[in-house]
């Protein structure tokens, strides 16, 4: 009965394989069995709606809830948009276990495991992006709107990224191959951010928020308010301001879609690596057994708190540009100019790696960034100061993106060799370190926005008390550096150095060849039975 059985499964995967080489995709491997460039190409592209989004929300949405949306008119804008901005965030950080369950639960199907999810949840995503950056008219909705539609998108991306993540580990079982097709990745998402980050940035630069002066006053409740300001001197309306936001993010939708679509019409996951073995695991045994997993551990809550670094520095830097720095014109230019450098340096960190091994490129990738942030709030506000520290600070951010996406497969890779008899964890793994990440995002906004709450932010001034321009400073200099050491302290205990990953990777060789053998033995004695 095991054999029939056995038999019936190689049959069904023959016949699968059958009807995927019949869909519209590319071909995934050249005539030597490694990766195409043009598939790796297309996985690429899959990942930048991700990251435009992304960058999008991260450098803009603090800014546009605060001074165009303007959440509330009861001069308490900070504190909703700090709700606002953290419940989104941890709503999104809790359903990225759960999707992560259920992508592991899927079954395969014509399009694969993963493709599914991605094709089904992009149109919907793409809806509420767009209704994120829409202003109701009526004013006493205007919290209650933005909450849902940034859950919502939130909920919606993960159904995207979560099954995009994982695909890495299904597109093929070569561990080189894998960090090729990752730096490939991680070269488009960076340039997704630089897109994102130019399109928001140079549609609402040529519409600038209007700011209102006046006289700063702090009153006797602690909040400080402007005398006489009545007068818009931007001579540009709040309506412009509106309107610019909606472009961007139609524009950003659009190019969503076509990312989308290329990712589907050029990947096709490998049955080999996607095909479950064993009964897949529930969803507590999924999260006791990688929890449990101290390696796992160990790389989630390094990069936990050099993430958290980088996305406080991400999340206030247009704030501290604008007002602090006092380049309020020219901020949407600089953000471009970190994410232009991030891009380029991508291919020099994935040299590095390679050459130098991961855990190196973490401690030099990382740092490098920490002189220049301590730089850009110890000088007098310099414009050529802040293009040096913003290309710096690009270099660095390229090896924050990359290294994470780079070292997770060997995580998995070491889980698999000392428990052989599990599988379909996969999804799991990514899931949990997108959900730690996200949930620090949602930390890092909230307690950004309630400190400037705290601080006396101005709603729409055109210069704040001198109390925020020292809390701007703290977000993101003194925060990010300390964040950033502890994440190095975290990563000196890593156990997977480039010895023991390559070590993995003969073994996982020689299980695969042994499981080849075993399949070709069985097909050979079922062919004579």
């Amino acid at each position: 009965m095991g054999l029939r059985q056995h038999l019936a499964e190689s049959q069904g995967i023959r016949n699968a394989s059958k009807h995927n080489s019949s869909l519209p995709v590319l071909q995934l491997r050249d005539e030597s069995g490694r990766l195409s460039v043009c598939s790796k190409l297309c996985y690429a592209i899959g990942g930048a709606p991700y990251q435009i989004t992304g960058s999008a929300l991260g450098f803009f949405l603090q800014i546009y809830l605060l001074d165009v949306a303007q959440v509330s008119e009861m001069g308490l804008d900070t504190f909703y948009a700090s709700i606002i901005l953290f419940v989104g965030r941890a709503w999104d950080a809790v359903t990225d276990p759960t999707v992560g369950f259920l992508v592991s639960r899927s079954r395969w199907t014509r399009c694969g495991r993963m493709m599914p999810w991605i094709l089904i949840s992009t149109p919907f995503a793409v809806l509420t992006y767009f209704l994120i950056w829409y202003v109701p008219s009526v004013e006493q909705w205007k919290v209650l709107w933005y909450l849902i539609f940034y859950c919502l998108f939130q909920s919606l991306q993960t159904c995207f990224h979560v099954p995009y993540s994982a695909l890495t580990m299904f597109i093929s079982m070569d561990q080189k191959e894998r960090d090729s097709a990752t730096a490939y990745r991680m070269t488009a998402e960076v340039l997704g951010s630089v897109v994102g980050t130019a399109i928001q940035g140079q549609i609402v630069g040529g519409a600038i928020t209007p700011c209102l002066p006046g006289n700063l006053e702090v009153l006797d409740n602690g909040n400080t308010t402007l005398l006489g300001s009545d007068v818009n001197i931007s001579h540009i309306s709040l309506d412009e301001t509106k309107q610019a936001y909606l472009i961007a993010s139609a524009v950003i939708c659009v190019i969503y879609v076509l990312c989308a679509a290329v990712l589907f019409l050029g990947v096709r996951e490998q049955e080999g690596c996607g095909r479950l073995k064993t009964e897949p695991m529930s969803f507590f045994e999924g999260m006791r057994m990688v929890m449990g997993y101290g390696p796992y551990v160990k790389l989630v809550m390094g990069f936990l708190f050099t993430s958290l670094a980088f996305m406080l520095l991400e999340g206030n830097f247009a704030l501290f540009i604008s007002y602090t720095m006092g380049f309020r014109n020219d901020f949407q230019n600089i953000l471009l100019v970190i994410m232009l450098s991030g891009t380029l340096s991508i291919p020099f960190w994935q040299w590095f790696l390679t050459r130098f091994g991961k855990k190196t490129a973490v401690y030099i990738g990382i740092t490098w960034a920490v002189p220049f942030m301590i730089l850009i709030v110890c000088i007098e506000s310099s414009l050529i100061v802040a293009y040096v520290v913003s290309v710096a600070a690009g270099v660095s951010v390229a090896a924050a993106f990359l290294l994470p996406w780079s070292m997770l497969p060997d995580v998995v890779d070491d889980f698999k060799v000392k428990n052989p008899d599990s599988s379909g964890h996969e999804a799991i793994f990514y899931s949990f370190y997108v959900f730690f990440t996200k949930f620090a995002s949602g930390i890092s906004l909230g307690i950004s926005t309630l400190s400037l709450d705290f601080a006396g932010y101005v709603t729409r001034g055109c210069s704040q008390p001198d109390a925020v321009n020292l809390t701007l400073k703290v977000l993101v200099s003194a925060a990010p550096v300390v964040l950033i050491f502890l994440g190095l302290l975290i990563f000196k205990t890593y156990p997977i150095d480039e010895e023991r990953r390559q070590g993995n990777r003969k073994l996982l060789q020689a299980m695969r060849d042994s499981n080849q053998d075993s399949d070709t033995e069985s097909t050979e004695l079922g062919s004579v039975v």
